[in-house]
């Protein structure tokens, strides 16, 4: 493992943008999605004859800011939207008919779903609805016969940047909505929010995104929306990172489509007065607690239930767990097992659950060679959800093993890139400031991580409600004389044990009342040597 000096590492981190950084002016025109122009007369059209417009959205993060914009867009044309957000439970996922059943319209506008609602798009039709699809999902063979269908991913579809979530695809929609009516409406003034879909969505943090998601950071520090104006007072920070919103805001939205109703965190981001909001975010804050501890029970449990075994990809199940948690609990078995992981929550004769992956290996293209099994599933190469009869699910098991046991063991090793090893003396706030140039970090732009190779164990101290995180003091190297501090969450390491560690880590601002220090924390522990 190379040994790097601050000048390689700006270097290697510089050669992740060789083809330059764009600007928000380098956003492509979003006449160039296909549909987009049909589509945007259409809205102008409706919007000038007050016909009936109602917009469906998604319960995630990226579906309930979509819809927030589109709310925000058409309050300031002074224009009655109505915006539907699908219940998890009751209704399912996107623009299904049951959903239809409750809207009256004449234009439907789905934003973050929809490219396979076929079904829908029939409902509509037959209602004489025209049905306008803004989504971002990868589109099957057969399209739903829809009024317009707006999707970067379309074969046909001629906009240069394909990697954008479905809020994006709203606002770049809303703007030839905006051109169509020759209003003065800054969409600029969306990007607030807009950059929050962005990092909540893994979106790759390059191109255009990386542009947005900049300056959104930024709005997000100066904006009077109420939303933002919590946001700031909740992290209490002089500087929001794109971490801040993945690990702390996005969270928090999600738990209330997840648990609840996706509702709640759309009249968050909608809320007129910062007293709603806080309202709103202590509901948000609240439903993300109760979710951490069922997410810790299960977990507990589905370790339990894998025991001693050896198989390739985890195979879990059981009655009561919650629905809504099922995904989350499947990522924390992969990090804590290095295998695929699929959890599933029992309901009787059916089941439930989602499916997440590592290193190279297709879960979905595993799940898809097994359908014959399935009731339903859908997702893409590292994430799938899936339905099943419960009698079933043995045979899945041993289904998803024996392929995968045909797989070359390379593609199980996880994606944990680390540019080298830091001598100790460069590990300083000279360092610190050369990795936040290279801010934000997310997808396609990781954390940079650096490894510490059998590092002496000096001390260790335990912290949290349940003493369930360390803070570890490590010797880096043999000669060193200084000992850094890393932080190690929801692990705790024996030094009787374990007296030397090998680990990746990642080095970043902590700040906390004021005070700004630096964090080394630990991503991943190597065991045997592995590195």
């Amino acid at each position: 493992m190379r040994l790097l000096d601050k000048s390689s590492i700006e270097s290697l981190l510089k050669a992740r943008f060789a083809d330059g950084e764009k600007r928000l002016s380098d956003i492509p025109d979003p006449s160039l999605l296909k549909d987009a122009p049909k589509a945007a007369v259409r809205v102008a059209q409706a919007i000038k004859k007050q016909e009936r417009i109602v917009v469906v959205g998604d319960y995630d993060v990226d579906g309930v800011v979509s819809t927030a914009i589109m709310v925000d867009f058409f309050e300031r044309l002074g224009y009655p939207l109505e915006a539907v957000i699908p219940n998890r439970f009751r209704d399912g996922y996107g623009v299904s008919p049951s959903v239809l059943e409750r809207i009256d319209a004449d234009v439907v506008i789905t934003v973050d779903n929809g490219i396979t609602a076929r079904e829908a798009a029939e409902a509509c039709k037959e209602r004489g609805c025209d049905l306008i699809i803004t989504d971002h999902h990868t589109p099957p063979e057969i399209l739903p016969d829809a009024y317009a269908v707006i999707d970067p991913k379309l074969d046909e579809c001629r906009y240069p940047f394909k990697e954008i979530c479905g809020a994006e695809v709203a606002w770049l929609f809303l703007a030839l909505v905006k051109r169509e009516l020759q209003v003065d409406i800054d969409m600029r003034s969306f990007i607030d929010i807009l950059a929050i879909a962005v990092i909540a969505d893994i979106m790759p943090l390059v191109d255009i995104n990386r542009a947005l998601v900049k300056e959104g950071l930024r709005q997000i520090m100066r904006s009077s929306r109420p939303a933002c104006v919590i946001i700031r007072d909740f992290l209490n920070k002089s500087r929001i990172t794109s971490e801040d919103i993945a690990f702390q805001i996005a969270p928090r939205l999600n738990s209330a489509g997840r648990l609840e109703d996706a509702s709640i965190a759309l009249d968050f981001l909608c809320a007129k007065t910062t007293f709603e909001a806080y309202e709103r975010f202590e509901e948000l804050s609240a439903l993300n607690e109760y979710r951490k501890e069922m997410e810790a029970k299960a977990v507990a449990e589905a370790l339990e239930l894998v025991g001693e075994s050896e198989d390739g990809i985890v195979v879990v199940a059981k009655e009561g767990w919650h629905e809504g948690v099922v995904g989350i609990v499947a990522s924390r078995l992969v990090d804590r097992l290095g295998r695929p992981a699929v959890v599933l929550s029992i309901d009787g004769e059916n089941a439930k659950g989602s499916a997440r992956s590592i290193g190279e290996v297709d879960i979905f293209a595993l799940i898809d060679a097994n359908r014959e099994l399935l009731e339903k599933f859908g997702g893409h190469k590292m994430a799938a959800g899936v339905g099943l009869k419960t009698k079933n699910i043995d045979a899945f098991r041993e289904a998803l093993n024996a392929q995968a046991l045909k797989l070359p063991p390379e593609l199980f090793i996880p994606k944990d890139e680390v540019l080298g090893i830091l001598p100790s003396e460069i590990i300083d706030d000279e360092l610190l400031d050369l990795l936040e140039f290279f801010e934000p970090y997310g997808e396609a732009n990781a954390r940079p991580k650096f490894l510490a190779k059998e590092a002496k164990v000096v001390g260790v101290q335990t912290f949290g409600i349940d003493k369930s995180h360390s803070r570890l003091a490590l010797q880096l190297h043999p000669e060193d004389r200084q000992i850094h501090e890393f932080t190690l969450f929801k692990r705790v390491i024996d030094p009787s044990k374990q007296p030397h560690l090998t680990c990746s880590y990642t080095i970043s601002k902590n700040e906390y009342n004021n005070r700004i220090s630096m964090q080394l924390l630990v991503s991943q522990i190597y065991e045997n040597d592995e590195k």
